[in-house]
């Protein structure tokens, strides 16, 4: 599984809340359609365990096939909606792409 993790943190005029809802039922309607998307993980962020791992609110992971599949996502018409939808929010996001590997599973 190829994956793409987005970490993110909510505009600063948005409440947690605000932010999450958003994310999971407006923004989940335009991820939903992403051509190849095999999967998809959301975490709402309760808390962070040390000061510097503050200020973050949820993190999105989205399974593909393969880079290609993810590649042509990001090259689609969906993901470009997507992206304008987002807009200027001025939140915070950090998006790192790579091979997914299970590592556990009890």
């Amino acid at each position: 599984m190829f994956t793409l993790v987005l970490l993110a943190a909510k505009p600063p005029d948005w409440t947690h809340e605000r932010f999450i809802t958003w994310w999971r039922t407006d923004h989940a309607e335009l991820t939903y359609r992403l051509p190849g998307l095999r999967s998809w993980r959301h975490t709402e962020v309760e808390a962070a365990l040390e000061p510097r791992s503050e200020g973050w609110d949820g993190v999105s992971v989205l399974g593909f096939d393969s880079e290609e599949d993810l590649r042509k996502a990001l090259a689609s018409p969906e993901w470009a909606e997507a992206v304008a939808q987002v807009g200027d929010m001025r939140g915070r996001r950090i998006a790192v792409l790579g091979t997914e590997r299970e590592m556990f599973a009890g």
